[in-house]
């Protein structure tokens, strides 16, 4: 029979009050952000999947800043977590207090963790509440064994005679754990070291803080820090005959804790690096891993291919065997099946499935495109719905617009949304062709079939089928940069290519004529 699986805990305890002085930022260390979410953002989320009956989070620094971060953490958990205030930073052991002081009496396991470890997942914490039931545990600490433990707190054991002594035995009963700095150079050679992270039984955790506080009161902390150390109560419940094990975990990196911005930088990239792997074994192909990064909770379907230089925020979805990038980044979008987005800047935008975006284009939030709809070069694209198998080609601002299947905007087009107080709606049917640089004044409608002429300023609506052109009639000053350009470039340019005009027919048609209008047959489209 396999181990039962601990039941859940009846607290877990995010310790996240340090200021975080190292990381030299106006911002608490814990709020700072990797793949998405901050580093506390990471903690509680495993945290929350244990189903604790209370889940805490102790805060000291920027606590307004985590009370904000926590209540837009709600609805992502389906669950709140509570704040308690440690208003003076009094170590560890001070802070898990301040904790309970917030909680009704607790009975059953309670873990102990930290806002600042956030490769540490589910899995491992749920291994170590399973450890800790199983081997009927009053103190169970999650340890790893790194080659350079400087730093961390060394865990001391009862150890046989041929245990290798930096290492210790991983069997043999913890009798404490001592801190870098007050560790002796026989302690400060074991390399396996304290994550920080614990189940206590409630009672033992209860009774372990009030010996530390009434020691602390009577002798002060003796240690060099001066401060309460949760890690005392490791040696309170050897002494006092209980049992207390480890789990030791294979991975340091998973108890791998940021204290400033290279560390920061490190687990970011660590962080990033696992993600990838995930989803290259789940059938998205990375064609440059190194310079590919995906947020947590970034969702790609099979044969997604990412290209180089491809950044994916937010809750971005990327459909089956779409193609992204290179040099693209797309936060909180959705992109559909089969669509290719490339050297394109969105946010907050829907993209049907096989449609085209790009490159050099701008999503910005509310764009919405229809399947196998195009948005190519340099086009800017804000809060407007573009129907199916519609193409906005180049050139061109479209903000606060519907438009209908199958049209075609031409180059240069702007949709004039702003009046200056208040925005308003451009609406453009199915099967519209418009010409280039067409100005649309909003709010203004083109009926589906409609035409517009080049260089047009539609301000009144266009009925369905019409034709709308608002340029004036064409005419040819002739001579003019000669009488009013004397000698310049283009003077001398005219004047030889009127001596001699090669193939000219002389039409016998007056200066100053004007020609029939062409610009209102649907001329100057491109793409």
């Amino acid at each position: 029979m396999g181990t039962p699986e601990a039941p859940n805990p009846a607290a877990v305890v995010v310790l996240a009050a340090g200021e975080g002085r190292r990381m030299r930022s106006a911002r608490p260390k814990v709020l700072h952000e990797i793949a998405g979410r901050a580093l506390l953002g990471h903690a509680v989320h495993a945290a929350a999947a244990l189903a604790p009956e209370h889940l805490v989070v102790v805060a000291g620094h920027g606590r307004d800043q985590v009370r904000e971060y926590l209540g837009g953490l709600a609805s992502e958990l389906s669950r709140s977590a509570m704040l308690a205030i440690q208003d003076e930073q009094r170590g560890t052991g001070h802070a898990v207090a301040c904790a309970l002081d917030s909680l009704p009496a607790l009975s059953g396991p309670v873990m102990v963790t930290y806002g600042d470890v956030p490769l540490l997942d589910a899995a491992t914490l749920r291994g170590l509440l399973t450890e800790h039931a199983a081997a009927g545990n009053a103190v169970t600490v999650l340890t790893a064994v790194v080659e350079d433990p400087t730093g961390y707190g060394r865990v001391l054991r009862t150890d046989p005679p041929d245990a290798d002594p930096t290492l210790g035995d991983p069997n043999g009963p913890i009798t404490g754990i001592v801190e870098h700095r007050d560790g002796t150079p026989e302690q400060l050679a074991i390399r396996e070291i304290n994550s920080g992270v614990y189940v206590f039984e409630a009672d033992v955790l209860a009774d372990g803080l009030a010996t530390l506080a009434a020691s602390t009161a009577n002798s002060g902390p003796g240690n060099a820090q001066g401060e309460q150390y949760l890690t005392d109560l490791v040696g309170f419940a050897h002494a006092a005959g209980r049992r207390v094990g480890a789990q030791r975990c294979a991975d340091p990196w998973l108890v791998s804790g940021v204290n400033d911005r290279v560390q920061l930088a490190e687990i970011r990239a660590e962080l990033n690096r696992r993600l990838l792997v995930g989803w290259m074994r789940a059938g998205v192909t990375v064609i440059d891993p190194a310079t590919t990064w995906v947020d947590v909770r970034v969702r790609l379907g099979q044969d997604v291919t990412l290209h180089p230089n491809t950044q994916l925020h937010g809750a971005t979805t990327v459909a089956e065997a779409a193609e992204i990038g290179p040099d693209t980044t797309l936060t909180d979008c959705r992109i559909g099946a089969g669509a290719r987005v490339v050297r394109t800047h969105g946010s907050g935008a829907d993209i049907g499935a096989g449609a085209s975006v790009g490159p050099y284009a701008y999503l910005r939030p509310g764009a919405r495109l229809g399947e196998s709809g195009k948005i190519g070069t340099f086009v800017e694209v804000k809060n407007s719905d573009i129907g199916p198998g519609t193409k906005v080609p180049h050139l061109t601002y479209v903000g606060d617009a519907t438009i209908g299947e199958r049209s075609n905007i031409g180059a240069s087009s702007v949709f004039v949304n702003y009046d200056g107080v208040a925005k308003h709606r451009t609406v453009v049917g199915s099967h519209v062709r418009t010409g280039s640089d067409n100005t649309f004044v909003a709010p203004v409608n083109v009926g589906d079939g409609a035409y517009t002429g080049a260089g047009a300023v539609i301000r009144q609506d266009v009925p369905p089928g019409a034709l709308a052109v608002s340029a004036g009639e064409q005419r040819n000053i002739e001579g003019w940069v000669n009488r009013r350009r004397p000698g310049t470039p283009a003077a001398l340019a005219a004047e030889k290519a009127l001596s001699d005009p090669p193939g000219r027919v002389d039409s016998g048609a007056p200066s100053d004529t004007v020609s029939a209008p062409t610009a209102g047959c649907g001329g100057g489209q491109l793409g």
